[in-house]
């Protein structure tokens, strides 16, 4: 059914440790500076250095030097601005360490909870080029998601719920919410570990929708007997789509706009006929979905995987059929809900 989801969008955080950087550069400058004045008033390069090493720390063992007016003015200026600017990095040093500490135990305890509650989300193995991509655009879709990587700096700064560990782990299928999920995508960088993450959902979760990634034509074939339900080489797709744009480019155009990009008032979605609706039965033309709703049906999918294209006012629906159309958002939501009530 198709929905008004919110579109999400992943909050930028403050480098918590800029502070901190800003305030050791600072030393580094009072410490430089402050040995070249000590220079300027007489000391030699090591006594300069000392003098302000032994200012800053607070330790003050003894002055070096003759301690005229002007070196203690000097000294006086150099105590105030650096002993001050030590404080302050001390403090957000040890602001930084305890606040990072416990925002991120917060997070994760907060993420933990969420990854419990999670149901009809979508895990997604691997958090490459393409688990992101995937990720992100089921993220601003308003769609759950899980991400499964083993490396931690791939999962570092991502916006959605993750687990870091090895996707052909039962256990870590387990912690993503795998018997929960309403579908699952295996886009990990070898044919082998997305052959066995297929066959362990599959063995886990009957119902759950799995889509495989395939870099190997040969490997396809496995997918599927491993139980995917849809396997995607990007590779011929990327191939694929260069070829139909330099075929028929406004075409491609207007599909990437009508599937992607949302610029346009029309989308596709799909509609699935619920069991025991009446709809069930009736042709198209008795329905009216046009006139009630003001979407169109521009294919049938049968139950056994068929497409009927550009179906007759005459195709009867039936149960478990799923309507390709095309509307507006509200007309697409007004069909849904037709169903739904009809359901």
């Amino acid at each position: 059914m198709p929905q008004d989801l919110p579109r999400s969008r992943p909050v930028e955080r403050e480098d918590p440790w800029r502070r901190v950087r800003v305030g050791i550069a600072g030393l580094a400058a009072v410490l430089v500076l402050g040995s070249v004045g000590y220079v300027v008033l007489g000391l030699s390069p090591l006594d300069a250095v000392y003098q302000t090493v032994t200012l800053l720390s607070t330790v003050g063992f003894r002055e070096i030097g003759e301690p005229t007016d002007a070196f203690k003015v000097y000294t006086i200026v150099l105590t105030l601005v650096g002993v001050g600017l030590v404080l302050y990095t001390l403090t957000v040093l040890f602001e930084t360490l305890v606040e990072g500490r416990l925002t991120d135990l917060m997070w994760r305890r907060r993420m933990e909870r969420d990854l419990a509650n999670l149901e009809d989300h979508v895990i997604i193995c691997g958090c490459g080029r393409l688990g992101r991509t995937v990720a992100s655009y089921l993220h601003n879709s308003g769609k759950a998601v899980v991400v499964i990587d083993r490396d931690p700096d791939r999962l570092a700064g991502v916006p959605w719920a993750h687990v870091e560990g090895d996707a052909t782990d039962d256990a870590v299928l387990a912690h993503a919410g795998l018997e929960r999920a309403e579908a699952l995508i295996a886009a990990l960088d070898s044919d082998a570990g997305n052959l066995y993450v297929t066959l362990t959902a599959r063995s886990a979760s009957r119902g759950l929708f799995i889509i495989a990634r395939a870099r190997l034509e040969s490997a396809e074939a496995k997918m599927r007997q491993a139980g995917a339900d849809r396997v995607i080489n990007p590779q011929f797709i990327g191939g694929s789509r260069i070829a139909a744009m330099t075929l028929q480019p406004h075409v491609t155009d207007f599909m990437d706009v009508v599937m992607h990009d949302g610029s346009l008032e029309f989308r596709l979605e799909e509609v699935e006929v619920p069991a025991g609706s009446p709809l069930a039965g009736q042709t198209l033309r008795e329905a009216h979905l046009r006139d009630r709703t003001g979407a169109m049906v521009l294919a049938v999918r049968r139950p056994d995987g068929t497409f009927l294209t550009n179906p007759s006012p005459d195709t009867r629906l039936a149960d478990g059929e799923v309507l390709i159309t095309i509307g507006t958002q509200e007309q697409l939501a007004s069909l849904g809900r037709l169903m739904d009530s009809a359901g």
